[in-house]
């Protein structure tokens, strides 16, 4: 028997004899897995209720991108154009970095198609 193969049996056998089965209900469990299912239980829960945040966040996201691009149809493009140029004489600097980001964002969507 190589070196590997004793370590590897006496781990087994430390692994073994730190198992202590433990009866509930009529049944025999072992502690460890009892924990393990435990830990499952409470992560799957956090897990449903992450999800359920995103859903509502994203909902509600939706809804506003929706009333906005509403506004934004019910408004005449001249009125645009000079929202926007209005917005970019306030906050110049914000101006550059919507540019900036939106170019970012079509540059790898065009270099995406390729």
């Amino acid at each position: 028997m190589s070196e590997f193969e004793a370590e590897v049996k006496k781990a087994e056998r430390e692994l073994e004899q730190g198992l202590v089965p433990v009866e509930r209900e009529g049944r025999v469990d072992d502690e460890f897995l009892g924990d393990l299912k435990m830990q499952a239980q409470e992560y799957g829960q956090r897990l449903n209720d992450a999800a359920g945040r995103a859903k509502a966040f994203a909902e509600e996201k939706a809804a506003w991108a929706g009333e906005k691009f509403k506004e934004l149809q019910d408004k005449d493009p001249k009125q645009l154009i000079e929202d926007a140029k209005e917005f970019a004489r306030q906050k110049p600097g914000q101006t550059i970095l919507i540019s900036a980001a939106v170019g970012l964002v079509l540059g790898f969507l065009l270099k995406g198609r390729r």
